[in-house]
């Protein structure tokens, strides 16, 4: 496996790991919900965004398909979720079939490093309750629940911090 920084050539690889990941929870949605989500992640220009605002990280398997990718978007882009002043990650994905062998993980530790070289003060995230296995990986890299926020897709979410020293 291998590491990189994404790029805009990499947008139409994002979009279809975007949706052949979150495919896994489409039985967890109702169909409007799901239509919804299929929606935002099967547009190309919001990945197009998110590589103009962010840091993104890709995991490449041997034959250079992408895997895994994960956006650290700076403080200075407050959203109705994050303050001004945290930097934040978002999509951070895994294929199915890559599942279970650390990407998530590695991803998530590559952002850390990046706020950190970025003296970044916190990072943030929020994720559902259908997200067991990002749960367990951000609570035992420190991030802890600052609090429920509104729900989404009909799941409960929670925001997420970790303190950068």
């Amino acid at each position: 496996m291998n590491f990189r920084q994404g790029s805009y050539g990499d947008v139409e690889q994002l979009r279809l790991l975007g949706l052949a990941s979150w495919k896994q929870f489409q039985s967890d949605l109702t169909p409007d919900n799901w239509q919804k989500l299929f929606n935002n992640l099967n547009h190309t220009e919001m990945y197009a965004e998110l590589l103009t605002q962010s840091h993104c990280i890709v995991c490449e398997n041997a034959v250079g398909a992408i895997i895994g990718m994960a956006f650290l978007v700076p403080r200075g882009n407050p959203t109705d979720i994050f303050q001004a002043d945290w930097s934040y990650l978002r999509y951070v994905t895994v294929h199915p079939d890559f599942s279970g062998l650390g990407i998530g993980r590695q991803l998530t530790e590559k952002c850390i490093e990046i706020a950190k070289r970025n003296k970044e003060h916190t990072v943030a995230l929020h994720t559902s309750e259908m997200m067991h296995k990002a749960r367990h990986i951000y609570e035992s890299l420190g991030f802890t629940i600052l609090r429920e926020i509104e729900p989404r897709q009909g799941k409960k979410y929670w925001l997420y911090t970790l303190a950068i020293a």
